[in-house]
């Protein structure tokens, strides 16, 4: 049965978000989302990482790895792949935008093994997708992420301004958001 691309990218951003249904990427997600700004910068970083990757990896995957009954190389030729994307991306927003290339930081290098990326990557082809296929669901996916990043660093910026208790400040008032954040993603489970 043919999977539609309404439900691929539904089913990416919402149902199965990377984040709050996958727990993949709590890396990046709990150490950029301080600030919308810079959340919004790493989910553009994630979105062209994973929307390349997809157009590389399922070629790859299809014509050299499946083509040489080489599949067992996957993970080492996808994160091969990855981190020539990444180092791209690199080069691009140092020259483009010097002070979001700032604001990454680490975690820009960290997208290399961010988990999130590599897991779309391997799940596209589990899935059997077609090269389109792969690439909505890489871009949904990497859409899903951006989004929670910037619903979570829109909530921390708002918890800096409010009486937060002491105990809580920091670290375990994110983790608690963080939860409730995936407890509400999980009613999306109904749509798809």
């Amino acid at each position: 049965m043919e999977i539609s691309y309404f439900a691929i990218i539904i089913g990416a951003i919402f149902v199965n978000n990377v984040v709050f249904a996958q727990f993949l990427g709590i890396c990046p997600f709990l150490g950029v989302s301080s600030k919308v700004d810079t959340s919004l910068g790493m989910g553009a970083a994630v979105t062209f990482v994973m929307a390349l990757t997809s157009l590389v990896a399922w070629p790859i995957q299809t014509y050299i790895l499946n083509g040489f009954n080489i599949q067992y190389m996957q993970t080492i030729v996808f994160i091969l792949v990855i981190a020539s994307l990444v180092q791209m991306v690199e080069i691009v927003l140092k020259k483009v935008s010097p002070s979001l290339y700032q604001a990454l930081g680490i975690f820009l290098p960290l997208i290399t093994t961010n988990c999130a990326v590599l897991g779309v990557a391997i799940s596209m082809i589990q899935k059997e997708f077609d090269l389109w296929q792969s690439f909505a669901f890489s871009v949904s996916t990497a859409l899903g992420f951006a989004l929670a990043l910037v619903i979570f660093a829109g909530i921390r910026e708002r918890l800096e301004l409010d009486g937060v208790p002491k105990a809580f400040k920091g670290v375990p008032i994110a983790l608690v958001t963080a939860a409730l954040l995936a407890m509400a993603f999980m009613g999306f489970t109904g749509l798809v």
